[in-house]
């Protein structure tokens, strides 16, 4: 059997898309973990990343109050929610990229102006090979967790990444 990396649903070896969520599954066919990280990434599920709690402001919050909430909590992103569902993200990158020099000027404008709008989510059951491919290919630092009915439950970050894998090498000595 196959677990889909994207819903958990075990599928039959050989077929094109998982039978629960209809994803494709032709990146994970003929992929034997080499070892006991690759075997882990593929066993364990987001949950097992432990989500942080993200800083959340809403979408009519201002560019200076998120600046100063990310500076405060040294923290590399805020999540912007609507009734507990995430419909922006605003990192440093964003603030490098979106207002850069210009900053000061845009103090009192809102962060929906400059948030990045529909994040990419996963559910905390999705696998953590699943949460690094997403990453990759979207170039993300950070990915929202959500609940089935896409209410907000966490964050994890390269940060939350690198920190499991560390875990799982092998020590010498």
């Amino acid at each position: 059997m196959i677990d889909c990396p994207f819903c958990g649903a075990e599928n039959i070896p050989g077929i094109d898309d998982c039978e629960e969520c209809g994803q494709p599954l032709s990146h994970v066919q003929n992929t034997a973990p080499e070892n006991e990280i690759e075997r882990s990434l593929i066993k364990d599920r987001v949950s097992a990343l432990s989500p942080k709690q993200p800083c959340v402001v809403s979408p009519t919050a201002t560019v200076g109050e998120v600046l100063h909430e990310m500076a405060t909590n040294r923290i590399g992103c805020v999540m912007i929610v609507d009734d507990g569902k995430p419909v922006g993200i605003f990192s440093e990158r964003d603030a490098l990229m979106k207002l850069n020099t210009e900053a000061a000027s845009f103090g009192d404008r809102p962060i929906s102006e400059f948030m990045t709008a529909n994040p990419e989510t996963l559910e905390d059951s999705a696998k953590i090979a699943f949460a690094v491919q997403r990453m990759d290919l979207g170039g993300y630092r950070h990915l929202p967790i959500v609940s089935k009915d896409d209410q907000l439950q966490g964050i994890i970050s390269v940060r939350s990444i690198l920190n499991y894998l560390t875990e799982r090498m092998p020590t010498s000595g």
